[in-house]
């Protein structure tokens, strides 16, 4: 099995691990908490760090740093690569300890600016802002443990950084389960959760990365060549990397002056739409990204070009059944996973509805994911920026022109439009990146494409026609005890994968048609 293969699969099967966990997390808290005013307060203290750790540690920074890092591997000595590693962590931390200490600080300001809806003497605002002073050192913790996955990754070592998020899962788990009926307000222990599995995931990485002779001994020298580099191309891929989450924020901040609960159907949607998107986007772009950067240190264009169009081909035949089944079996997936005890019936309608927008985005989603490496391995961070601004503007004004006229007719879950938006704002970025890359000559598609999306074409209608064929109707799928809900949901996943594959096999696509060279 080609290394690529091996590396993604570890990642894969680490990140099946995480959202499988993630799953049972979230199903605790639905169970314990549904869907209220108080899980919507913790969800946007949540979600403030959780953005900001994507959009600077997940997002702009590691596609800044793996770059010149592997470059640093490559052209550099021994001596050279650890006195990069020891000053930029010397300089990150330093940064976030800044930005740790003020977001503390205007935690009530950072509220009203990302909810706006949580007006001041609701309870809500008081409330979210209180945990958002307990999240927030999660920006601090994680980022570090960002860039010590950086490093693993760029050594080969993709094991740990992808089994890092397991502990957030058994964390809150853990709090929602034992903490929460100790407190006052049992949502409170979600937020320490939160904080204790940040430092629980920095710890991990750092006896790997003693291991391997790069711990960092954080320094600080202003001017540093390397550090100045990774700055400079920080600046822009800080809003080019996370297009995805900026707009998840936009949605988040509508979401507040609608109906209560629709943050909390939001954020579940978005749950099950990360878990094919960390499976199979993040997992390849992921390992792409180191393999990308020291090819094009190698000045390897032709070896460029093949793992990018490796990524490509497995990518969309694994985002199509993906995408169709989150679509399709959007009601039996709350009905079966979720809907237990806090978490209505009603929830699921509503929640199934942006679950199904979401999907529909999701072949977008993951192809920003594999097409952003192609940009930021050749330390290139200017065109996904001016891409990125494009799509939020574009996903602002779709929210416009969906969610106001949605309002005004009156028509049930508005939230399920700015879902809509923002999978329609991710296929024109998703259509940006790719035609970029065409335009530049940086990647040029291999032979057998046209016979592979007809092939991928024909396999979904099969997919389509038995999930249809089988799909019950929502108001007796909903009633069923949950063990037939559970079951159904098996046959129905079972059932379309199967046709999907045998589809496949039968049109004479085998695994060599996505080996690497």
């Amino acid at each position: 099995m080609p290394r690529l293969y091996k590396s993604t699969a570890v990642v894969g099967g680490m990140t099946m691990l995480s959202r499988l966990l993630g799953y049972l997390r979230d199903l605790v808290l639905a169970v314990t908490f549904g869907a209220t005013g108080a899980t919507d307060a913790f969800f946007v203290a949540f979600r403030i760090p959780n953005f900001l750790r994507r959009l600077f540690a997940e997002g702009a920074f590691s596609q800044s740093f793996v770059p010149v890092f592997s470059e640093y591997r490559e052209n550099r000595t021994r001596e050279e690569l650890k006195d990069l590693t020891d000053h930029v962590a010397g300089t990150l931390g330093l940064w976030l300890l800044g930005v740790t200490a003020l977001g503390i600080l205007i935690a009530p300001i950072l509220i009203f600016m990302f909810a706006p809806g949580f007006s001041a003497g609701n309870g809500r605002h008081e409330m979210a802002s209180e945990m958002l002073r307990i999240t927030f050192p999660y920006l601090l913790f994680i980022s570090l443990t960002a860039m010590a996955g950086g490093i693993l990754n760029s050594f080969g070592r993709f094991g740990v950084p992808a089994f890092t998020p397991v502990l957030l899962n058994l964390a809150m788990i853990a709090a929602a389960l034992w903490l929460a009926p100790l407190m006052d307000e049992p949502v409170m222990a979600l937020a320490w959760g939160v904080f204790i599995a940040g430092a629980a995931q920095l710890a991990l990485q750092l006896p790997f990365l003693h291991r391997l002779g790069v711990l960092p001994r954080p320094r600080f020298r202003r001017g540093h060549e390397g550090v100045k580099r990774i700055l400079t191309l920080m600046l822009p891929a800080i809003f080019g990397s996370s297009v995805v989450q900026v707009n998840l924020l936009v949605d988040t901040l509508i979401a507040s002056f609608l109906a209560t609960g629709s943050i909390s159907w939001l954020y579940y949607s978005d749950r099950f739409v990360e878990l094919p998107l960390a499976l199979f986007g993040i997992a390849i772009g992921t390992v792409i990204l180191p393999r990308l950067s020291s090819e094009h240190a190698r000045a390897g264009r032709e070896d460029f070009t093949h793992t990018l169009d490796w990524a490509l081909r497995l990518s969309m035949v694994i985002a199509v059944p993906a995408a169709l089944g989150l679509v399709l079996l959007a009601t039996p997936i709350f009905a079966a996973l979720i809907q237990y005890r806090e978490f209505t019936a009603d929830d699921t309608r509503m929640a199934a509805l942006s679950l199904m927008a979401y999907g529909a985005g999701l072949p977008a989603f993951i192809l920003i994911k594999v097409l952003a490496p192609g940009y930021y391995s050749r330390q290139d961070t200017r065109t996904p920026m001016r891409i990125g601004i494009v799509a939020v503007v574009a996903n602002m004004l779709l929210n416009v022109l969906v969610v106001v006229p949605w309002v005004w007719l009156e028509l049930p879950g508005p939230h399920a439009g700015l879902a809509a938006a923002t999978a329609l704002s991710a296929w024109l970025n998703a259509g940006m990146l790719y035609r970029g890359l065409r335009r530049e000559g940086v990647y040029e598609p291999l032979s057998g494409w046209r016979s592979l999306l007809l092939k991928t074409a024909l396999a979904a209608v099969a997919l389509v026609a038995v999930l249809l064929w089988l799909l019950p109707p929502f108001d007796a799928l909903t009633a069923w005890p949950p063990v037939r809900r559970l079951s159904w949901l098996g046959l129905l996943v079972a059932a379309g994968a199967g046709a999907y594959l045998l589809a496949l096999l039968l049109l004479g696509l085998r695994p060599r048609h996505f080996m690497t060279r």
